[in-house]
C-alpha cells in the first residue's frame, strides 16, 4: 500500500509535468472534470458478464460498494475515485460530493448504485456513475467496473473511451472455471489489443473457491500464475484471487477486531488459496499480492514515460530560455514591460475573439442556431390550445367582467386574456437570451486557449477570462430587461381597432345571416309566382279543353313544389373546369387570373395545386413544364374579398350591378406579417372564371391550409345580397337574438389570431435585441473593459505578480 502511495505522488508529479508541455493550466487540469486526463492511477476492470469484476473492485477497496450478480449487474460505467486516508477507522467510508463531504456505510452506496443501474437498465445508459470516496483501506487508485463484454451498451467507442489512454492499467478477470479455454476469452483479446506489450495489463483469476474440486481448472490456473500459460498469457502477471467471499464477508461479521479485521480477512484468503492452489508461487495469491502486482505494473509505466518527459521539459526550458532573449529580459522583470506584454496578449486574445464571432470559427454558428432553431420552437410550443379553450375563455370573461357580464364585446376579458398568454413569451425571450450568453462565454474560453501566449502565463489567462466573463454577465442582465420589455410594450397596449373590427365582423357576419335567409324565401316566392304566372297565361285549342283538368291539378302542383323546396336542397352550381389527377384526385389544375402587382390588371396563368406537398405552382400557358413560381401553403391564410377589394376599376353603373352577382377574388396572404408569400410579393391576388371555379379552388385550398394550421376566410357560399332587410344599425343587432358562447367562440378565434400575428412578431424582433445587447456589446464593450481592466491592474502591480511568478516557474 506505502509502495502504491509513493507512486501516486510520482504520478501527479508527471501529470504535471505533462500539462506544463501542452500548455495547460495546472491548476485547472487537476480541478477538472471526473474523467481524468491520462494518468498512471486509472485501473479498468475488463471480463464477461458473471466473471466477477465487480466483486474483485471490492476486495481492492475493501468495502463490499459494487452491486454483484450472476446475470451482469453493472449495466453502465462505475467510476470509483479513490484517496487513501488513514485517520479514518477500516469501517469508515466518506462520500465527497463538490466541496463537500458526507459519512456512509457501504450498504447504503451499493443500494444506491443499485437503483440506479436498474433505472438505467431499460434505455442501456452510457453515462458514468461516478463516485470520490475517502477510506482507510483502499490503495489511491481510480477504479473503472465497465459492463460485461457481451451487454448491448459496450461497444468499440466506450471500450475506446476508457481503454484507449496509454497510461490505463487493464485488469483482464478471468474465472477459475474459464481458465482452461483462456485463449477465446474476448477480455485477453481486447487488452492484447490496445497494450500488445503487455506493460500495463494486469490478468486476475477469480472465484478459486468455486473450482476448487476441478483439477483441470485448477492445473490451468497454476499453468497461469507460473508464466506457462497459452503464448498470449506468458507476458502478463497474473493473480489469484477467491473475491469478496472472504476478505470482505468475514469483516462485516465482526468477528474480528476493528482495526485488524481487513488484514486477517486477506490473511485467511491467502492461506485458502495456499491449501486449494499448492504448486503456485505464494507471492500471486490474494488481495495484497494484487496491490503489490498493480504497484509494479505502475512502475514500469513510469519508467517508459519518464524519459520523454524529462526530454520535453528540457525542450520547453530551451523554447521559454530562446523567448527571454528574443523579448529581453527586462520585458518581464519590469512594470513598463509587463504592461507591454499584457496588452500585447489582448490584442492576440481580441483577433481570435473576433475571429469567432464574425467569421464563424468554433460555436459562433449556435448563436444563429438559436435564434432560427430553438427560440422559434419555444414560442411555437407555447399552450395556446388549453388558454383559449372555451372553458378557459368564459373563466376568464367571467372574471374580469365581474358582476356586469359583457353587452357587446367583451373586451376586458379579452384584454386579460391576451396579456394572460403574452406573458407566456417571457420564458422562452430569457432563455434565448441564456442561451446566447453560454455560447459566448464558450467562445471567450475558446478564443484564450487558442491565443498562444496567454498559455505561458496561466494566471493571467484565467483573469482575462474572467474580466470578459464577467461584463458578458452585465450585457446578460440587460438583454433580459430588454427582451422583457419587449413583451411587456405588446401587453401594455392592444390596438383599440381591434376590437372595434370585432364587433364590426359580428355584426357583418349577422347581417349577411339575415340577407341569406331572406334570399331563400324570396326564392321560393319567386318560383310560386312563376307558376301561378303560367297557369294564368292564354290557352289556345288542346289548351282550352284541358283547362279544368289543369286548373283542377294547379293546387296540387303547388303544394308537391312548396314540398320540395322544403325537402331537396338546392341546385348545384354549374361544372367546374378544373382538371384533377393522381391516385386519390390530390392534383388539382386550371386556370386563374393573377393580379399584377406592377400592373394592377390581370393575367390568364394556369395554376397546379399538389395537396400531398401543399404547393401551388403557375405557368403562363398550359402547356410548359417548369413553373414561374410556387406558393407554399403551409405559411400561407386564404381570404375571400369582394372583386372592389381585389383592385378592378369600374364605372358606378357597373359597380351596381356587380353588387348582385357573387365575388370571383380570393386572396393568399402569409401567416407571418414580415414574410413573403411570392418572389416579393406579400400577397397574392387571384380570381376565379366562375363561381364553381371558385368554390372547388376554396374547397381545395381550405383543406391544405387548415391541415397545416393556417386560416380560411370565407364570405358566404351563397352570392350575399347588397338589399337588406336589416338596416344594419346596432339597435337591430342587438335585438337579433344570438347564442352567446358561439359569439365568444367567435371572438376568442379572433383574439388568437391577433395573439399569433404578435408571437410572429416577438420571433423576429427577440433576436434583434439579443445581437443588440449581447453579441455587438461583446465585440466593442468587453473589449473596451479588457483594455481598462488590464490597465487598472497594471497600475496595482497584479500583472507584474502574474508575469514575475511565471517568469521564475519557467525559469
Amino acid at each position: 500500500m506505502e509502495a502504491i502511495e509513493e507512486l501516486s505522488e510520482l504520478s501527479e508529479a508527471m501529470r504535471q509535468a505533462a500539462a506544463v508541455l501542452a500548455d495547460e493550466d495546472v491548476d485547472e487540469t487537476s480541478s477538472s472534470s471526473s474523467k481524468r486526463p491520462s494518468t498512471f492511477l486509472n485501473v479498468v476492470a475488463l471480463g464477461n458478464v458473471g466473471a466477477g469484476k465487480s466483486a474483485v473492485l471490492n476486495s481492492l477497496i475493501g468495502h463490499p460498494l459494487l452491486p454483484t450478480g450472476e446475470n451482469g449487474a453493472t449495466r453502465a460505467p462505475i467510476s470509483i475515485d479513490l484517496a487513501r486516508d488513514s485517520s479514518l477507522s477500516t469501517k469508515s467510508i466518506i462520500l465527497q460530493i463538490d466541496n463537500k463531504s458526507q459519512q456512509v456505510s457501504a450498504s447504503a452506496l451499493r443500494h444506491s448504485l443499485q437503483d440506479r443501474l436498474s433505472k438505467g437498465a431499460s434505455g442501456r445508459s452510457r453515462d458514468e456513475i461516478y463516485l470520490k470516496l475517502r477510506t482507510s483501506t483502499a490503495p489511491p487508485l481510480k477504479l473503472i467496473d465497465l459492463p460485461g463484454l457481451e451487454q448491448r451498451i459496450v461497444d468499440e467507442s466506450l471500450l475506446r473511451e476508457y481503454v484507449e489512454h496509454n497510461d490505463a492499467i487493464l485488469l483482464v478477470i478471468v474465472p477459475a472455471a474459464q481458465a482452461p479455454e483462456i485463449s477465446s476469452s474476448r477480455a485477453l483479446r481486447l487488452a492484447k489489443e490496445y497494450d500488445s506489450e503487455g506493460t500495463r495489463t494486469v490478468g486476475i483469476i477469480s472465484r478459486i473457491d468455486q473450482a476448487a474440486s476441478d483439477s483441470k481448472a485448477l492445473a490451468a490456473v497454476q499453468a497461469l500464475l507460473l508464466n506457462q500459460g497459452p503464448p498470449k498469457t506468458s507476458d502478463i502477471p497474473w493473480v489469484a484471487l477467491i473475491g469478496q467471499s472472504v476478505s470482505i464477508a468475514s469483516t462485516q461479521s465482526g468477528s474480528a477486531s476493528a482495526d485488524n479485521s481487513l488484514e486477517t480477512a486477506w490473511r485467511a484468503e491467502s492461506e485458502s488459496l495456499k491449501s486449494i492452489l499448492t504448486g503456485a508461487p505464494q507471492n500471486k495469491l490474494g488481495r495484497v499480492a494484487l496491490v503489490d502486482v498493480l504497484a509494479g505494473q505502475i512502475r514500469n509505466r513510469i519508467k517508459l514515460r519518464l524519459p520523454n518527459l524529462l526530454s520535453g521539459l528540457q525542450g520547453k526550458s530551451q523554447i521559454i530560455q530562446d523567448e527571454l532573449v528574443r523579448l529581453g529580459e527586462q520585458m518581464v522583470t519590469t512594470a513598463e514591460g509587463t504592461r507591454a506584454v499584457a496588452l500585447e496578449l489582448c490584442r492576440e486574445f481580441e483577433d481570435k475573439f473576433l475571429q469567432h464571432i464574425t467569421g464563424g470559427e468554433g460555436n459562433g454558428w449556435k448563436i444563429v442556431s438559436s435564434f432560427e432553431g430553438s427560440f422559434p420552437n419555444r414560442i411555437k410550443q407555447l399552450p395556446l390550445d388549453r388558454h383559449f379553450d372555451m372553458n378557459n375563455v368564459k373563466k376568464i370573461v367571467l372574471e374580469a367582467d365581474g358582476y356586469q357580464p359583457y353587452l357587446i364585446s367583451p373586451e376586458k376579458g379579452l384584454r386579460s386574456l391576451i396579456k394572460g398568454v403574452l406573458e407566456l413569451a417571457k420564458e422562452p425571450s430569457r432563455l434565448c437570451v441564456d442561451e446566447v450568453h453560454r455560447v459566448l462565454l464558450d467562445i471567450v474560453s475558446a478564443a484564450a486557449n487558442a491565443t498562444p501566449g496567454l498559455g505561458r502565463y496561466a494566471p493571467f489567462k484565467r483573469e482575462v477570462v474572467a474580466i470578459a466573463s464577467a461584463a458578458l454577465d452585465g450585457f446578460r442582465t440587460e438583454a433580459r430587461k430588454m427582451v422583457v420589455a419587449l413583451v411587456d410594450m405588446e401587453r401594455a397596449f392592444v390596438p383599440p381597432q381591434h376590437f372595434i373590427r370585432l364587433v364590426q365582423r359580428r355584426m357583418e357576419r349577422q347581417r349577411r345571416e339575415e340577407e341569406v335567409k331572406n334570399r331563400s324565401s324570396k326564392k321560393a316566392s319567386d318560383a310560386e309566382q312563376s307558376i301561378l304566372n303560367r297557369a294564368s297565361s292564354p290557352q289556345t285549342g288542346g289548351q282550352q279543353q284541358s283547362e279544368g283538368k289543369f286548373e283542377g291539378n294547379l293546387k296540387s302542383l303547388k303544394d308537391k313544389f312548396s314540398k320540395k323546396e322544403k325537402n331537396v336542397p338546392p341546385a348545384p352550381p354549374e361544372g367546374s373546369a378544373l382538371k384533377t389527377a393522381g391516385p386519390g384526385g390530390e392534383i388539382t389544375a386550371g386556370f386563374l387570373l393573377k393580379k399584377s402587382g406592377k400592373t394592377n390588371g390581370w393575367s390568364r396563368r394556369w395554376f397546379v395545386l399538389n395537396e400531398k406537398t401543399g404547393k401551388l405552382g403557375y405557368t403562363k400557358k398550359q402547356e410548359e413544364r417548369h413553373f414561374r413560381g410556387v406558393i407554399t401553403l403551409e405559411e400561407c391564410n386564404i381570404e375571400e374579398v369582394a372583386d372592389d377589394e381585389g383592385g378592378s376599376s369600374k364605372s358606378s353603373k357597373d359597380k351596381k350591378s356587380s353588387e348582385k352577382e357573387p365575388s370571383l377574388v380570393f386572396k393568399i396572404t402569409s401567416r407571418i406579417p414580415y414574410k413573403t408569400v411570392l418572389k416579393a410579393h406579400s400577397a397574392v391576388v387571384l380570381k376565379a372564371e366562375s363561381l364553381a371555379d371558385k368554390t372547388e379552388w376554396l374547397e381545395k385550398l381550405k383543406n391544405v391550409v387548415e391541415s397545416k394550421g393556417g386560416q380560411v376566410k370565407v364570405e358566404s357560399a351563397t352570392p350575399p345580397m347588397r338589399q337588406s332587410l336589416s338596416d344594419g344599425s346596432l339597435d337591430t343587432m342587438a335585438r337579433k337574438p344570438a347564442d352567446p358562447e358561439e359569439e365568444l367562440r367567435w371572438m376568442s378565434q379572433e383574439v388568437r389570431g391577433y395573439v399569433e400575428a404578435v408571437l410572429n412578431s416577438l420571433a423576429a424582433n427577440v433576436p434583434k435585441a439579443v445581437i443588440l445587447c449581447q453579441v455587438e456589446k461583446a465585440k466593442e464593450d468587453m473589449l473596451i473593459q479588457l483594455y481598462s481592466s488590464v490597465s487598472l491592474l497594471w497600475g496595482n502591480n497584479f500583472t507584474l505578480s502574474c508575469f514575475g511568478d511565471q517568469y521564475h516557474k519557467q525559469s
